[in-house]
């Protein structure tokens, strides 16, 4: 099933800006989600194992760095947003 996941992380520390940058930049490594961000989230789209895989990875290597943070997440079931360098 194709699903596209709005992300928001929140980490609990001042240098806010370097953690979300590395959990963003640790989304983008994967190539089998399309990604795209923003000044306030982070979409991801794919099939549902690839977005929830991604998210796991991305999250547990911010955790593990940066420790503490909190992260928002919306899913649209069943759709896949049409983003990406042509989109």
């Amino acid at each position: 099933m194709k699903v596209t996941a709005e992300l928001s992380v929140y980490p609990l520390r001042e240098d806010f800006k370097t953690a979300v940058l590395r959990f963003i930049d640790e989304l983008l490594k994967r190539q089998d989600v399309i990604a795209v961000t923003n000044s306030m989230s982070t979409q991801i789209s794919g099939e549902d194992d690839a977005v929830f895989s991604a998210i796991q990875q991305a999250l547990r290597a911010s955790y593990a760095q940066f420790g503490r943070q909190v992260l928002v997440a919306k899913f649209i079931p069943e759709h896949f947003a049409d983003i990406g360098p042509d989109g």
